[in-house]
């Protein structure tokens, strides 16, 4: 529930009781005419009323708006509670909405598909589906309202199961060949994987309009068909923004950010404007194939159209110039920010670490969890957020990896073991691969071989997908890795190994010693060895995942060496995407 200070209720009070008019009963001439003047002065009074909905603006007003209406017998009426159900719905406060709810005497179809719709938009989506067949079970009769906001819910659970269960009940029902219906169980099949279902339902439609050629082309594009998904996205009889973006999204999902880039300039010829959601594709398709001229084009486009800078937009710049190896532009941006979060904070501390200056990640470190620091420097957990868009904010293990990789790169050991043990005895994060890798350059840069391979051999056997974000490993590969001493990680690594053959986080280390080595050959012995004792594929160690982080780690040594890149040159390559 919102906060609201003593002055507002006080204010929000009076507007209340200036819509409360008294109405004074005066002496008439017959018994009709008083009947009809009171009658007019009742519904009138009502109304009266009634306005007061109009100006509620938060959680805080609906709770008094519904007292009073209570007090003066108005919530009784079923068109008035389910205007308060509306308003509490649309504030987003579901446990609210479900008091009102039951608190209503007999609830009709609209109030139940009011109920639905908050679930939707909730954190308890599951609680949806057993919402729903309890009021069946009462007596409810759902129509075409009903069940976009379920299978909204049931792409949410990513339940499958659930959404076969309410497209029967739609066809049950006859509402089925609703449009708005079917595109909501295109989408819903699409974002569970059934593509087949959502195929079939969108090859059955009579009638298809843009949100179904959408929804079918993310459907194809979020499953990696990216082949399919471009062929429907030229047979659309329309597109909007929209349909780009997600052929845009589709691409970079699938490690394609030339495409990506290929799509925004026929956008752009289109005469189709792009809007927030286009800007950071693109600046990631930038940041991920390390072309900072095209990004700073797309920078200028940002400045020259004068759309509004904001946290998102902010947030994408900063990680494209870092990427690139500008950090110094990064953190012009990023001091110039008004409003930060923790993704924000991270991309710069990761700019730093990685790209940059180390210590200057290292102090950006301290100045995010100062908030939470005590003055003898002991962190205090219990102060938690101190202030949402500045310091104060608690690390992730995203933003230890970079902490890490820093330390590793400077050689600050002791550092290093601080940093290591904070992470894991006061903010209790488990650590993954990327930060057992860092240490153990750490501790082999000094010279402590014994002490990498005891923290590998402490690994886990993790199944993390180091696919998720390539750029992401090419640069701490790069920064973070066995300088010049490839033998020293093949000799750990084996001999962890030899000792746990199948510890699949083993294999995933040796082989990344020898991508980043440039060892293709190693590389494939590997995994041939991994498919003789029965190993399975390890998320994003296939040789192409392993060739395309080398690849952008090439790019991004080509922009730290200061190399410039010919203008019809990196236009050529994106045409050949």
């Amino acid at each position: 529930m919102a906060r609201i200070y003593i002055r507002e209720l006080f204010r929000f009070r009076s507007t209340i009781l200036s819509h409360s008019t008294i109405v004074s009963s005066t002496p008439n001439i017959s018994s009709s005419s008083f009947c009809t003047s009171t009658g007019g002065r009742r519904i009138s009074s009502c109304n009266s009323r009634l306005a007061v909905l109009k100006s509620c603006r938060n959680m805080g007003h609906l709770s008094q708006i519904q007292a009073y209406l209570i007090i003066c017998g108005l919530f009784r009426r079923p068109f008035v509670a389910s205007k308060v159900l509306k308003l509490s719905a649309d504030f987003a406060d579901v446990d609210y909405t479900i008091l009102i709810f039951r608190s209503i005497d007999s609830p009709d179809t609209v109030c139940v598909n009011t109920v639905i719709k908050a679930y939707s938009v909730s954190s308890v989506a599951h609680q949806a589906p057993v919402f729903y067949f309890e009021m069946l079970r009462n007596g409810f009769l759902c129509n075409s309202f009903t069940f976009p906001p379920l299978f909204s819910c049931c792409r949410k659970m990513g339940c499958v199961e659930y959404g076969e269960k309410f497209h029967g009940q739609a066809i049950k029902k006859s509402v089925d060949s609703v449009l708005d219906v079917q595109n909501s169980m295109i989408h819903m099949y699409g974002c569970c994987g059934a593509i087949e279902c959502a195929e079939k339902v969108f090859g059955e439609m009579s009638v298809r309009d843009l949100v179904s050629w959408n929804s079918i082309t993310d459907a194809y594009a979020n499953l990696g068909h990216l082949d399919v998904a471009h062929r429907l996205f030229d047979l659309m009889p329309d597109r909007n923004v929209i349909s780009w973006n997600i052929m845009m999204g589709g691409y970079l999902k699938g490690g394609n950010p030339g495409c990506a880039l290929k799509l925004f300039r026929e956008m752009a010829k289109a005469g189709v404007r792009g809007g927030e959601t286009t800007i950071v594709s693109v600046l990631t398709a930038c940041r991920r194939s390390a072309r900072l001229k095209e990004g700073r084009s797309v920078h200028g486009v940002l400045i020259r159209t004068f759309l509004k800078s904001n946290l998102f937009l902010d947030t994408a710049l900063i990680d494209m110039y870092s990427k690139c190896a500008r950090v110094g532009v990064a953190r012009v941006i990023y001091d110039r920010m008004t409003k930060r979060n923790l993704v924000c904070w991270n991309a710069m501390i990761l700019g730093h670490c990685i790209h940059g200056n180390p210590e200057d990640g290292l102090k950006l470190y301290e100045e995010m969890v100062d908030g939470i620091q005590s003055k003898d420097g002991e962190i205090n957990l219990k102060k938690g957020i101190k202030r949402m868009e500045g310091q104060g904010l608690i690390p992730d293990e995203i933003t230890f990896t970079g902490v890490l990789c820093a330390c590793a790169r400077q050689g600050l050991l002791a550092e290093g073991r601080n940093y290591y043990s904070q992470m894991i005895d006061t903010f209790h994060i488990k650590p993954n691969f990327a930060h057992y890798w860092c240490m153990a350059n750490l501790f082999v840069g000094a010279g402590l071989v014994q002490e990498a391979e005891e923290i590998l051999r402490r690994m886990p056997d993790q199944g993390e997908d180091l696919s998720w974000e390539s750029s992401f490993w090419a640069g701490l590969l790069s920064s973070c890795r066995f300088q010049g001493e490839v033998f020293l990680g093949e000799k750990i690594a084996t001999y962890l190994i030899e000792s746990e053959p199948r510890n699949l986080s083993y294999y995933r280390l040796l082989l990344n010693v020898y991508a980043v080595a440039g060892q293709w050959e190693d590389v494939v012995r590997v995994k041939e060895m991994m498919k003789n004792r029965g190993i399975k594929q390890i998320p994003g160690c296939s040789l192409a995942d392993l060739k395309q982080i080398v690849h952008e780690f090439k790019l991004g040594e080509k922009w730290k060496g200061g190399e410039e890149v010919n203008a019809n040159a990196v236009t050529g390559e994106l045409l050949q995407s």
